[in-house]
């Protein structure tokens, strides 16, 4: 019996030392609480406060370039009102994307791609979000299938469909989530119905959904997207008691623009 019980305290130690929540924490565009979002900082200060992903944003510009922002012009970030697929690269990089934030980030400028892909540790995510339409797909995959994080650190999502029908083919082992928010229609004002975008997953495949966090979840939500093979990635959880919901409700990961404050409010660790 002693000799079970010593050769049990091994495998006792490491259950143990496992994860108390499977829940991953991905940093929205970045930490983008601390740094100015969708930069190269951004990114870093996500890994540095112990996130197991990162989300970015990403456009294309008239010549041809991935561009890592969220809005579909540079007024806001970079101070110059014109859509990023009306200028080129070359103007694009004459922007500071990071005095808006704070002084300490002026000077910063959008980041390649594969600036981000280089920066990503072993073991971590990138969540590329395609803000555009199927034009950027051939470019982005020259960056993706070059990456050494390709394929299984890297998740693809977006709110166009035809975006995601066309994507998950390209790169079938990178997980795909279709984006939702929950806002009421303007014509009937009408909350959105899950059943239309279960179905539409499904249709081409993906692997889950990715929800704002005002949708319903609870446990029942959360099992019943799974018994459909969908896994669920929810948005954006700032709020550790909202977290803690959907921590209990089985959501595979949170994005949150606060990961290292999020992960000790909500997950205690």
């Amino acid at each position: 019996m002693m000799f079970t019980f010593n050769r049990l305290l091994p495998l006792l130690a490491a259950s143990l030392a496992l994860p108390l929540c499977a829940t991953e924490i991905v940093g929205h565009r970045g930490a983008s609480h601390d740094a100015p979002e969708n930069t190269l900082s951004a990114m870093k200060e996500a890994w540095k406060q112990g996130a197991d992903g990162a989300e970015l944003d990403l456009w294309f510009s008239k010549d041809g370039h991935l561009v890592v922002m969220h809005d579909g012009t540079t007024k806001r970030i970079g101070g110059v009102d014109r859509k990023i697929a009306d200028q080129t690269w070359e103007e694009l990089q004459k922007l500071d994307v990071g005095s808006w934030k704070d002084p300490k980030f002026a000077g910063e400028k959008i980041p390649t791609l594969e600036s981000i892909f280089e920066a990503t540790p072993a073991g971590k995510k990138m969540v590329l979000e395609i803000k555009c339409g199927p034009e950027i797909l051939p470019e982005l995959a020259k960056v993706i299938k070059a990456s050494p994080l390709y394929p299984k650190q890297l998740v693809i999502i977006s709110f166009n469909y035809e975006v995601m029908k066309l994507s998950k083919p390209l790169f079938p082992e990178v997980e795909h989530y279709l984006l939702a928010s929950y806002k009421k229609d303007k014509e009937t004002g009408n909350l959105p119905e899950l059943s239309e975008f279960v179905e539409k997953a499904k249709a081409v495949k993906l692997d889950g959904l990715d929800l704002h966090h005002g949708w319903p979840i609870d446990e029942a939500f959360v099992k019943g997207l799974k018994e459909q093979g969908l896994k669920l990635i929810t948005w954006t959880v700032d709020d550790p008691e909202v977290a803690k919901r959907h921590v209990k409700a089985g959501v595979d990961a949170i994005t949150t623009d606060r990961p290292a404050y999020l992960r000790e409010n909500a997950l205690g660790k």
